[in-house]
């Protein structure tokens, strides 16, 4: 593509509005253009990396045995009243009316209608396994939508739905699909954490996140420095260590008038987190539960919710709470029977506690679990962090923020149950066919790869992604000598099977040129210039490299390839 017809245009100032290294990039660099708060129009530049990516997703899910569909983004709202996911998705699903004044939906993802299909196709064991795809446009009507593509209300993703036999036969797929993520992620030159991980509001089993590490990501990963363990911090469990003991002291009631919080305790008393007892009250689908837990360690919502099974969990009021029995600001599981409660395995790691005393401005000292005490459920519903130890091993936990690109997990029967997904077993008998889904964030996979490959001049992008391979500049374009070597070269590498940019510009600064390749990013640049053709050279420079190398002209295919090959591996 010659520059001088290019569709978009380079901006020489950080536009107002990008929050993130990749949002800023590619508004400057001329890939997309906003039009409504998380919408966004991909220009050529970011297309045509986009289609890089869905080719090698491609590529590697019809290995793995895939085969593509195309599904519909508007749907009956009826189908998602039938699996109750209307309610889950709550107010990010897109809501609208046809003219006859049925409810449709505009899907954030597919896996009632992918069912619908498995289950009007499929009839016995021998129509399984099947691995049906698509990569397609989703909706989510994010409350606030950020970061350019890293968070928006339109995006394109490539979904994938399996089904099979029993959970053998899913574990089967499973263990394929994860394989064949690695490969795509490998293949476009993105390092990844593979990552255990909650479901979410789709449900499942067995779960797995692939993050790619970044300091703007929004998701933290807590991993083993010896490759033992590696998981989101929402599902993240850890070894906690004990906080100091001591001979059980005699519980006793103290005045402590002011004093609401933890902080406030560590303050007046001279003690650790460690030594205290923090009390947490929830609103769990609108019943109260009490959750206590060491004064040092938060409450993982993510935990309690899946541990509770509710749909909706919150924080309570204060006037909820008072209503339940609680005081708020020195509240206590001592001599609570009326409420559920719920204490996380910290509270046992430790004793002689500070806590509550459920009685404004007290608490009580000595507080030990089980003699002062009763819980209904003890479950690991605390936030792990950097510094806890590893499950497996012992080793202190480290903490990585990272972009989730990637998203497998296990759905099991729920879908095929709901509607009515069978097949006939070797034996004439009904079964639900098992399900897997697989998840990939397209158009975030390229934002998160330029927040993970830039520096402070542009983009660097990995090669297999680069939307094109060489940046072909010519240096005083308007000199015929110039314009007729440069177009030369421009076919020369074009016939050659290479994707080029072409800068042929006439009357723009060899600056300007240089820090348009600078922003764009492109892996390979390659210059023509009046005093290169008098040396009988081309000046190439990867775009990772400090310095550029001069090389005589008729070695120019080699020494591009060689330079790509430096960027791929």
């Amino acid at each position: 593509m010659r520059v001088s017809r290019s569709l978009a245009k380079t901006l020489r100032q950080d536009p107002g509005e990008a929050e993130t290294a990749s949002h800023r990039l590619m508004l400057r660099a001329g890939m997309m253009m906003q039009v409504g708060a998380g919408v966004y129009s991909y220009l050529p530049l970011a297309l045509q990396s986009i289609q890089k990516i869905e080719a090698i997703i491609r590529e590697e899910i019809n290995a793995a045995g895939g085969q593509e569909v195309l599904m519909p983004a508007l749907q009956p709202l009826e189908i998602w009243k039938q699996s109750g996911r209307d309610v889950a998705f709550g107010d990010n699903m897109f809501h609208l009316f046809d003219r006859r004044e049925r409810e449709m939906v505009i899907a954030p993802t597919h896996e009632e209608v992918i069912t619908l299909i498995a289950t009007s196709n499929v009839e016995s064991y021998r129509d399984l396994p099947l691995l049906l795809y698509q990569i397609q446009t989703k909706f989510r009507d994010e409350p606030r939508p950020r970061a350019g593509l890293l968070r928006g209300r339109e995006f394109t993703m490539k979904d994938a739905y399996s089904f099979d036999t029993d959970e053998e036969a899913l574990d089967v797929t499973y263990q394929r699909m994860r394989i064949a993520y690695r490969n795509i992620f490998r293949r476009c030159g993105l390092p990844t954490l593979e990552v255990e991980a909650d479901s979410g509001a789709i449900g499942g089993k067995d779960s797995h996140e692939f993050i790619m590490p970044a300091d703007s990501g929004e998701d933290t990963v807590l991993v083993c420095p010896t490759g033992d363990y590696a998981a989101n911090s929402e599902r993240a469990i850890s070894v906690i260590f004990p906080a100091p003991e001591s001979p059980e002291g005699e519980l006793t009631l103290l005045e402590t008038p002011g004093v609401k919080t933890i902080a406030d305790l560590v303050a007046s008393m001279g003690i650790s987190e460690a030594q205290t007892l923090k009390a947490v009250f929830y609103a769990a689908d609108n019943a109260i539960v009490l959750v206590t837990i060491r004064g040092d360690i938060d409450v993982n919502e993510v935990k309690l919710k899946n541990l509770l099974g509710v749909r909706d969990l919150r924080l309570a009021t204060a006037d909820e709470a008072r209503s339940a029995g609680l005081t708020p600001g020195s509240t206590s599981p001592i001599g609570l029977t009326s409420i559920k409660r719920i204490g996380d395995p910290s509270i046992e790691q430790g004793n002689n506690f500070v806590a509550g005393a459920n009685q404004d401005n007290k608490h009580y000292k000595n507080v030990n679990y089980p003699r002062d005490f009763e819980v209904d459920t003890i479950a690991p519903i605390g936030t792990s962090k950097a510094g806890d130890g590893c499950p497996n091993c012992g080793a202190f936990l480290d903490e990585v923020r990272g972009i989730e690109v990637g998203h497998v997990f296990k759905l099991g029967t729920f879908f095929t149950r709901t509607f009515g997904g069978d097949y006939l077993d070797d034996e004439g008998k009904l079964n639900p066919m098992v399900m897997g889904c697989y998840g990939i964030g397209v158009t975030r996979v390229l934002a998160a790869a330029i927040e993970q490959n830039h520096d402070d001049k542009g983009i660097l992008y990995p090669a297999p992604i680069a939307p094109f391979q060489v940046h072909l500049v010519a240096l005083n374009a308007d000199k015929e000598e110039v314009s007729a070597a440069a177009d030369e070269t421009y076919a020369q590498l074009l016939a050659l099977g290479y994707d080029v940019l072409f800068d042929d510009r006439l009357g723009e600064s060899a600056g300007v040129k240089f820090n348009d390749a600078d922003l764009l990013g492109l892996p390979v640049r390659v210059v023509i210039s009046p005093r290169n053709l008098k040396n009988g050279v081309v000046e190439i420079k990867r775009r990772r490299a400090a310095e550029s190398t001069q090389v005589p002209a008729a070695e120019l295919s080699a020494a591009v390839a060689e330079a790509l090959a430096k960027d791929e591996n």
